[in-house]
């Protein structure tokens, strides 16, 4: 014999599916926050980086001395 009968457990069978679903789109909900603020962010390095590329410097991106594709020295 169930601890509940059947007609009733429905009821909290319905409620648990609806926590459940409820928790779902609060996390979908928070992580597409937290993926536009990163976007904002990347949109700001970007524009930064296009402003000034003179600041740099010239050997910041690649070794003076070694292979530019790997970094390896010779």
């Amino acid at each position: 014999m169930p601890a509940l009968p059947l007609d009733e457990a429905g009821k909290y069978v319905a409620g648990a599916y609806l926590v459940f679903l409820a928790l779902i789109l609060i996390y979908v909900t928070i992580m597409a926050i937290r993926l536009d603020r990163l976007n904002k962010d990347l949109d700001e390095l970007v524009e930064l980086t296009e402003q000034d590329p003179g600041s740099q410097r010239p050997d910041a991106r690649t070794p003076s001395t070694g292979d530019p594709r790997t970094g390896a020295a010779r």
